[in-house]
C-alpha cells in the first residue's frame, strides 16, 4: 500500500489523490492514478466540473474529466500489452461501479483496499463476480471485507 500512496501523489485532481497497483506473482504490473487523460488538461490546471456543477462525492461519476486510479492502471496495462487476468489490485479506495465492472471484465481476482467508500451496486456485483475483496488493515496486513 506504500506503493499506492507514491502513486497517488501524481494524482492531478484537485478533490481526492487515489492511487491504484496491479499485481501479479509479486510483481507490479500497472499503476495508475486518478487525472485527466493523455495530453488533456488537469483539473488543477483548468477546474473542477464537479466542483462548478456542485456534484456530491459518489454520483454521475461522467462528469469529470478525469479517470479513476483503477481505470488508468487497467488502461495502462491494456496499452503497454500486459495481462491483469488473475492479478490483485491494490487501491486507496474502494472501487466505484465503473470501477468495478472494469475490475470483473479485465479478470481482476482480487482487490485490496485502504478507505471504505459507499457504493451498494458496486460492493454487489464485486460479490456476485466473486472476487475477493478485503480492507487493508492499519497492522498492515489485508483484513476482512
Amino acid at each position: 500500500m506504500g506503493i499506492v500512496d507514491l502513486v497517488a501523489q501524481r494524482s492531478t485532481c484537485i478533490r481526492r489523490q487515489v492511487g491504484a497497483v496491479i499485481v501479479k506473482d509479486k510483481n507490479i504490473l500497472a499503476t495508475g492514478y486518478n487525472g485527466a487523460p493523455r495530453g488533456l488538461a488537469h483539473c488543477m490546471d483548468v477546474g473542477c466540473i464537479r466542483d462548478q456543477l456542485s456534484v456530491p462525492s459518489g454520483e454521475k461519476h461522467e462528469l469529470c474529466r478525469g479517470l479513476h486510479a483503477e481505470q488508468n492502471a487497467i488502461i495502462q496495462a491494456a496499452y503497454h500489452g500486459v495481462g491483469i487476468s488473475g492479478a490483485t489490485i491494490y487501491t486507496a479506495t474502494y472501487p466505484c461501479i465503473i470501477c468495478a465492472k472494469m475490475i470483473i471484465n479485465a479478470g481482476i481476482t482480487r482487490v485490496v483496499y485502504r478507505q471504505a467508500y459507499n457504493d451498494r451496486l458496486s460492493q454487489e456485483l464485486l460479490q456476485e463476480a466473486r472476487i475477493i475483496v478485503e480492507r487493508f488493515a492499519p497492522d498492515g496486513q489485508p483484513g476482512g471485507s
